[in-house]
Order: C-alpha cells, then structure tokens, then sequence
C-alpha cells in the first residue's frame, strides 16, 4: 500500500493518497483537525473518510480526542448520524471512514442561500430534537454542535464530529477540565464549569444553530472569541428575526441555567402535532472538492411539600481554606461529578414532622408490595418521601451509622441532597424529615453525594465554600473556602483530600476544617483521587502518563500524608478496589474502553494482567473479595475472578436491561444493588447472577430526564434506600426484592 504523502505545507492541502485500504478520490473539506476525503468501499460504497493532519498525528492530545470522536462516532451511529464503517486511531496518520451523506453543511447552505423559510426551520428543529434524543440515550454528550458539524440530506438532519475540540475554532483552550467547543455555540457552562458539562449543553448548542439557521448569525456575535464567551455567561440572546412561534422554544433552550432548558423530547412534544408546512428540505448535492424555586418562609413545611413543583436546581460548589464566616466569595466553579452537593440559606423545615407515621407516605402494597411479605422476625415497613427538590433533580443520599453500631445494621440517620435542598437529615425508619437547609433558588443542578464524615455532613455552597453541618440538628460548624481546588473534595474516613491547580494534595480534618498536612505527591504534576480504603487508612492516587501508556499509582496515608507505597504500571489504569491487600485497577484501550484489570500486590510487587471476555464502554465497577463487578452502559453486568489465578475468568454475566445505571452498591446476602435512569432500583444476587427483582419506574411528569451521573442507592443492614427523578426517596426490604 502506498504510504500517506501530502501534496503540500498548508494543511487544507494534504491529499494522502490511501486511508487504510482505502483509497482516497477527492477533498471534500477540511477542518482544524484533518481532511475529510471521498472514498469507495471494495463494493463501491461512497464513504467519507477524515484523516488528521500531520502534525497532529505526534501530538498525543489531538490522537486521545480522535479516538474519543471514533469511540463516539461507533456508539450513537444511527438515523441521525454517519454510521462508522471503520476507522483507524492508531496508524501513522489516524483515519476514521463513516457513510457518505450528500448533502451541504448547515452552515454552506445558510451561507449560499441565506436563512432558512419557517417550514423548513420547523423540521431542522424536530430532525436535531430527535438526533440529540438518540445521542444522548447512548451517553454520549456531543459538546460541539454548530452549524459545520450538521449535514443537511434528505433523509433529515445528521450530526457529525462527535467529542473534539477545534484549534482553529476556539482560542480558549485549557490543559485539565478542557473547554471543549466554538464559544458562540459553547454553554455557559462550558466556559464557567467545564468539568460539569452535561446534556443540557447539547440544547443549548442546538438553540444556537437554530438561531444561526433561522437569521444566517448566531445569538451571540462577535469577532473575538473571548467576547463571545462574555456575551455567553452574562448577555441575553438575540433572537431577532427568529419565527414568533419557535422564538419562545429557542429561548428556552438558550436559557443560561441547564435546569431551565428543555429535554430533546420536551422540544419534540412542543412541536406537536407535526407542522404540515414542515417540508421537507431538498439538498443540493455535496460535491466533491423552568421555574424559580421559591423563597420558603413561615411554618415548617413537611417532607414532599411542593415535590411535584419543576423549579430550580441547586449548585455543587468549589472552595478553599477553612474560616468561620459563611460569606461567599471569589469564584464559583461547580463540579458535575462532585463527591458534594450545595447546601445553604435558610432552615425550611425544623425538627420532626408529624408524630404518627411522619410525613414519609408508606409504600403498601401497592408498589413495594405487603410489608408483611419481608422475611425476618419484625415487618417491614416501605417508605416514600416526596423532596420539595427544583428543577429536574434527582436526590442523593448518604448514611451514617451511629456509636458502636456495625455498618451492616440499621444506618442511624439518612442524609440527603438535591437541587433546591442543600441537606436533610430524614429518620430512616420512616422517612420523616428530621432537619432540612433548603438551597437558594437560581442555582446550576448539581449531582453528587453528601458526605458524612468526622461527625459532621458536608456539603458545597454558593460562593466556593464547603460548609459542614452538625450531624443532629443540622447546624453551621464551619466553612471552608475552596476555590483554587481542582473539583471537589475527596472523603477519605475522617479526612477530606483536596487537589489544588499546581497538583499539591491538601487534607482537611472534616469534623473541624483544620489542615491536617499539605505536600505534593512524589512524582505526580496533577493527581486525582479514585479509592479509599478503610481498613488500611490508604487513599490511592493515580495520574496517567501524557501518552497513555503508563500511569503512576501511590497509595497515600489520609491521616499523615505518607507515601506507603509508588508505583508506576504500564497502561491507562484507574484503581477500582482492593482484594486481600492487593490493588485492583481497570485497563483502557486507546478508544477509551476498558478492556482488562490489572493486579497489584504491593508487597510481592507482582502485577497480574486480566483480559476481559470483550471491551465495554465506561463501566461502573465495585470490587467485593476476589470478585470485580463491572456495569456497562446498555445494562451488561460482569463478574469477573480478580484472583492472578483466575485469569479474569467470567463468573457469570447478566443482562439487565437497563440503559443508564448508577454504580453498583454491594451489601450482606450476596445482593448488589443499582439505580436506572427511570428510577428503578434493581436487585442481583451475587452468587448466582440473577435479577433478584426491581422497582417500578418513578418518572418527573412521566418524562425520562438525563443527568451527568446517576446517584447510587445506599445499602444498610436490610435496608435499601433509593432516589429517582420524581424527587422522592424510598426505602424497601433488601431481603425480599422479588416483592418491591
């Protein structure tokens, strides 16, 4: 085969003569990344094939976006994409081949023939609803629609460029945290939080290419790419010259806070029934060359009081250095994937409400099926609590044992967040609502976890503060200003590891806020933290190499901040768990799937390499003795033996049915238990992997809402407390899941 030549310096240039076996006919453009080419298959299927310029080829930067655009690309091929027909991340000149899709760019068509007629905007609308629809019902977030990257057929729109980030198109670029898109259809988020970017930021994007569509400019112009992310974050959109009907829809979806703008399938239920002036659109050929969360105040209000009213989601936060004001200050960057969830202003609901069964609503037999039904020596009793959440949150939940209780028992208190509730302790006997803060409305949503640790529950605040509460009543100890932290702080025991910008590890003692030690990590430029071992007090850090091909482990004593032991392994490896003393990691291939576990003894130094049966796309993984339990997206649940002996033998695998899930949770009994999207919570049996049994769904007004991550369930003793998108909170039996 003939080797890739350019034909000349600049990049829009370079005509390569073959892509793998294919070989390359004409130029159809060229981006900031590589060329994209007109191919034929051996049967003369047309393909077009993008080949990465030059020199980014060495650049190990551009090849991990690449792959992750393939891996992306593979994931969500469908009606409204190019479907990959094969592609190559790793040759000397990556390339990947997807179906030749004639028809010009949005952008080609607005340019030669001006904005879009009203009939043809209605249908652009419902054909892009649909496609994001589907791209995210794939978990993927595509982060740079605009009008390039949707091609115009006459089958309806198809989006293309799936998860990479332009040099040519953005200035605004960042190492860690990446802002990745063209600001003029970037989010604010994406400038403000670009660690959090969720679903929400597709819609945006896709208000913006509307507007673009509808007028031939976008809602934000400017010539400078750092005024545009200005007008972005703080201006209101132009929506002049925008059809009177969809003006009101496109500026929902423009709405600066994520928690206000519409699902895909709210704009495709706003567009009903379908326009009959919506005509199709006829391509020339491609030719080669919500509302606020109200102010709470006067008598206390129980638990589910205005649980069904969609307003606004509370913020996860940043802050820094211990104080004893609760005064905001600086800047606030919220994390998506913190390990807090905002809590702040005033107390909406106080002490115990109600004295006879409380206002946590009993399950019956209805849904969770006869208390009477649970095995055991006591009945249990169901529950359901309604939180007055805002917006499309979905509650997360933590639990603490108290004094000399073992954490296999009853949890002495449940502890739980959403948007528009910073904390609340519920009696989780009951579901009664012991102490509540309630969230200031306007906030971003935010996932994440309470955490309960030195005593105290800990959650982040507007301002870049982390607040901790006292456990009992639910009142301010301290607060801790974290702004210059990468992400949120990381729980280990009773200390809270923090990572600041130049990659010095900080640890907090979470039942007072005093720094306990800072130092950097031997070795590491910007480490993060995956695990925390409570019987050996070690918290694991991990940084991979700037290839991916090794990465650096340190297991770091959270109480002292000593190095028990450094290691680098070979491989993009994230540390999952430990088995017998032994570090259990996860192995990615350069698509970023995982592909295998690695087995770490620290004191033989022996590393043992497991292949799995077949590659998996972001699993969640929990790791119980010598067993490794790994959730794929699409509901596939693996056992895998850790043991070096094992060899990563499959114990038994099931299919669960589940789209998105959360992480597994293990518990006594053999049980492993998840959450789904819908708000099921479902029940495997360990041992023998079978579905033990699930919940009924509990949809927000019967609509399936998308968030950056899905909050795991908590399992105590034979109790198993669940959260869904409804904003409720239930417990059920976990010792009788065939009746939930």
């Amino acid at each position: 085969m003939p080797p890739l030549r350019g034909t000349g310096a600049n990049p829009e240039a370079e005509h390569p003569e073959y892509a793998g076996h294919y070989r390359l006919e004409a130029c159809l453009g060229a981006g900031g990344m590589g060329v994209v080419h007109l191919a034929r298959s051996a049967s003369g299927l047309q393909l077009a094939v993008k080949v990465v310029h030059r020199h980014y080829s060495a650049d190990p930067e551009f090849r991990a976006r690449f792959r992750q655009e393939v891996g992306a690309a593979r994931r969500v091929s469908g009606a409204f994409t190019a479907p990959v027909v094969d592609a190559d991340p790793d040759a000397a000149r990556p390339w990947m081949a997807t179906l030749y899709v004639p028809g010009p760019t949005l952008s080609d068509q607005v340019k030669r023939n001006g904005p879009m007629a009203p009939a043809e905007l209605r249908r652009l609308t419902a054909g892009l609803a649909e496609a994001l629809r589907d791209i995210h019902r794939a978990g993927v977030i595509h982060r740079d629609l605009k009008p390039s990257n949707v091609l115009l057929s006459d089958s309806g729109p198809k989006v293309i460029d799936f998860g990479i980030s332009r040099p040519y198109d953005s200035d605004l670029r960042t190492e860690t945290g990446k802002l990745i898109g063209s600001p003029p259809y970037m989010a604010p988020e994406q400038f403000q939080r670009p660690r959090e970017v969720g679903p929400a930021a597709d819609v945006f994007a896709l208000g913006a290419v509307l507007v673009h569509a509808a007028t031939g400019r976008g809602p934000f112009d400017s010539d400078s790419p750092y005024i545009v992310a200005y007008q972005v974050v703080h201006d209101e959109a132009d929506l002049t010259g925008v059809p009177t009907d969809l003006a009101p829809l496109i500026g929902q979806c423009l709405a600066k806070d994520p928690a206000e703008r519409p699902t895909p399938d709210d704009i495709m239920v706003a567009l009903r029934p379908p326009s009959y002036d919506a005509a199709a659109f006829i391509p020339s050929q491609r030719r080669p060359g919500a509302v606020e969360a109200p102010a709470v105040s006067g008598p206390e209000i129980a638990a589910g009081a205005g649980a069904d009213a969609d307003t606004h989601v509370g913020a996860a936060a940043r802050g820094r250095k211990a104080t004893t004001s609760g005064g905001g200050k600086r800047r606030w960057l919220a994390a998506a994937a913190a390990l807090l969830v905002m809590g702040a202003g005033g107390v909406w609901a106080a002490g115990v409400v109600g004295d006879s069964g409380g206002s946590g609503e009993s399950e019956g037999s209805g849904e969770s099926g006869e208390s009477g039904g649970a095995k055991g020596s006591a009945a249990f009793a169901p529950w359901r609590t309604p939180l007055p959440t805002s917006g499309r949150s979905t509650p997360v939940c933590s639990s603490a044992v108290g004094a000399g209780e073992e954490a296999s028992g009853p949890p002495a208190a449940l502890y739980c967040a959403a948007g528009g509730i910073g904390a609340a302790r519920l009696d989780p006997a009951d579901g009664r609502v012991l102490w509540s803060r309630h969230g200031p409305a306007g906030d971003t949503p935010s996932v994440g976890v309470v955490a309960v640790s030195g005593g105290l529950v800990h959650t982040a605040v507007p301002g870049g503060k982390l607040r901790a509460y006292d456990a009992a009543k639910g009142e301010q100890v301290w607060d801790a200003d974290l702004s210059p932290y990468l992400g949120a702080p990381f729980a280990a025991g009773d200390t809270l590891l923090l990572v600041s910008e130049d990659g010095t590890t900080e640890a907090l003692d979470s039942a007072t806020g005093v720094s306990l030690w800072r130092h950097p990590l031997t070795g590491h430029r910007r480490p993060d933290y995956a695990l925390y071992d409570g019987g050996s007090g070690l918290a694991y850090a991990f940084e991979h190499s700037a290839y991916g091909s090794t990465t650096l482990v340190t297991a770091v004593d959270a109480a002292t901040g000593h190095a028990a032991w450094r290691r680098r392994l070979d491989g993009m490896l994230t540390p999952v768990g430990t088995s017998d003393g032994a570090l259990v990691l996860t192995s990615m291939n350069g698509d970023a799937q995982t592909v295998g576990l690695v087995h770490y003894d620290p004191e033989s130094k022996r590393v043992a390499r497991l292949a799995l049966p077949f590659r998996m796309n972001e699993p969640e993984v929990v790791v119980g003795g010598d067993t490794a339990y790994l959730l794929a997206h699409g509901g596939t649940l693996v056992a895998v033996d850790t043991r070096p002996v094992g060899n990563g033998a499959v114990r038994w695998q099931l299919e669960t049915a589940a789209g998105r899930t959360s992480a597994p949770v293990l518990a006594t009994g053999n049980r492993l238990y998840f959450s789904a999207a819908d708000g099921r919570l479902l029940a495997v049996d360990t041992e023998r992997g079978t579905l033990l049994g699930q919940t009924s769904p509990r949809l927000r007004d019967g609509k399936l809402t998308y968030a950056s991550a899905l909050p795991a369930p908590v399992a105590a003793g034979r109790t198993v407390f669940g959260t869904a998108p409804d904003g409720s909170v239930f417990a059920v039996d976990g010792q009788d899941p065939a009746h939930w």
